[in-house]
């Protein structure tokens, strides 16, 4: 998938990269439900995420929950506003 590859190809060093694929596919499967079932919306998604994860890597966060968390505020900063939200736990 180009998200994970985004995360692989960054200009991290080797624990940085680790970490940051970490935090990736945690925050990820916490998240995963709220968008569908569709290829191109779980893509986009996924990119959002990994350029997230990665932008606040690059500002020196080393630890997988910091990292976790900064994608996870940036996917709600960015899809809050979405009408077709719904929440998978109550189906509104």
């Amino acid at each position: 998938m180009k998200a994970r590859q985004r995360i692989n190809s960054a200009p991290l060093g080797p624990d940085a990269l680790k970490f940051a694929g970490q935090a990736f596919e945690e925050a990820w499967g916490q998240i995963a439900t709220f968008f569908g079932n569709d290829p191109v919306t779980i893509e986009g998604a996924r990119l959002t995420l990994a350029n997230a994860i990665l932008s606040a890597a690059g500002d020196e966060r080393r630890d997988v929950g910091s990292l976790k968390r900064a994608g996870i505020q940036a996917m709600v900063k960015e899809y809050k506003s979405l009408s077709t939200y719904s929440s998978p736990a109550t189906g509104q």
